[in-house]
């Protein structure tokens, strides 16, 4: 019994962890047009400026794993959970352009170092329950990116400058960790004495990590494109041209949440089989039948589709016999993390040729490639 409550105040411990790693993400998000404003930066200025926090985390990518494994995940992710929200603060403070490139790259570097350290907490929690539990702390996450961007729409309703919303948000922030540190797991599922700065991957955890890259591409091109293609495609009215953004958002979360009891009955071979397939049907829908109703309904699988995938390769890269979960992690999330960055200039460029619809018609085969992958890997019975 005395087991059993201790690591259930674990898992809620590091759901506590994953909870505010989201409030901080998508509190920056939600005051990006306010320090646009702020800083007088134009569209392409904005965007030059923001690749400075995908720079921070790619580069960081393998020093993470390396620092995580040496230090533990409890030692960095509570490092990163600190200066996470610190940087927060920087950001509502910077007064010129290159402030806030260079802070950004900061803030890269500490996401992705919460990320692998995080998760890694999260596999050790996974292990003492014998069971699938990685997807409902990636549904915690999603889940604390809609409180975000509600407390965002809140203090931009105040008129709360960034800096005074980003101070309540770090104060919060560094107050629960506080609390919830000394629960997490003192030590790590798996450890290793020597591991590598960059250790080569194997052939399982580069398959892992082009599931996952397979994955992303679709994300990030629902994060990005959703609302071009509802307004362009679809021909939204105004006020709907966000609508199959939020039901993707909506449905994805969700199925992290009902994820790891379908994992526990179909087994995950099956189920990232299933995501691939309902991943390209729903953007086949939105394709064949771009209008309001069969688009939205296509969207709605997507998220479903793209749910699970993510937790489902982390959980499994954590279990990796050859690397320790922070380095594997770390690989996997290297490859995965290209397939976020690629997947929206790819929409573009296809676009630009021939068209928005056969942009998602490629990301379509892109989605299916997760149930390929998942069909020719072998998996732990």
């Amino acid at each position: 019994m005395h087991a059993s409550r201790t690591r259930k105040v674990n898992r809620i411990s590091v759901a506590v962890f994953f909870f505010m790693a989201g409030i901080c993400f998508a509190s920056w998000a939600s005051r990006i047009p306010d320090i646009k404003l702020q800083l007088g930066l134009s569209d392409a200025g904005l965007g030059a400026v923001l690749l400075a926090l995908p720079c921070g985390l790619m580069l960081s990518l393998p020093l993470s794993g390396w620092a995580v494994t040496r230090f533990s995940s409890k030692t960095m992710v509570t490092i990163a959970a600190v200066g996470y929200p610190l940087t927060l603060i920087l950001i509502g403070l910077v007064s010129a352009t290159w402030q806030l490139a260079g802070v950004l790259f900061v803030f890269g570097i500490f996401g992705n170092l919460y990320n692998i350290s995080a998760n890694t907490q999260a596999v050790g929690v996974e292990s003492l329950y014998q069971r699938s539990i990685m997807a409902t702390f990636h549904g915690i996450w999603s889940l604390a990116g809609f409180s975000g961007a509600a407390v965002g729409t809140f203090m931009i309703a105040q008129g709360i400058a960034p800096l005074h919303h980003f101070m309540i948000v770090c104060i919060c922030c560094l107050v629960v960790v506080l609390l919830a540190q000394g629960k997490i797991l003192p030590e790590d599922a798996k450890s290793a004495d020597k591991t590598p700065l960059f250790a080569k991957p194997d052939a399982t955890i580069l398959r892992l990590g082009l599931i996952a890259f397979g994955c992303l591409v679709c994300e990030g091109t629902m994060f990005d494109w959703s609302g071009v293609y509802f307004q362009k495609v679809v021909k939204a009215p105004q006020e709907l041209v966000t609508l199959g953004y939020s039901v993707f958002m909506g449905t994805m979360a969700t199925g992290r949440f009902v994820g790891d009891k379908l994992v526990t009955r179909f087994g995950i071979q099956q189920m990232l089989q299933i995501s691939g397939i309902v991943i390209c049907s729903g953007l086949s829908v939105a394709v064949l039948f771009p209008t309001l109703i069969p688009a939205t309904i296509g969207f709605f699988l997507v998220g479903f589709g793209v749910s699970s995938v993510v937790p489902l390769v982390y959980s499994a890269t954590g279990k990796s016999t050859t690397m320790s979960p922070g380095v594997a992690l770390a690989a996997v999330s290297t490859i995965g993390f290209l397939g976020f960055l690629i997947g929206p200039p790819l929409i573009g460029f296809i676009a630009e040729i021939a068209g928005l619809r056969w942009s998602f018609t490629v990301i379509a085969m892109v989605g299916l490639s997760t149930t390929i992958m998942a069909t020719f890997m072998k998996w732990d019975r």
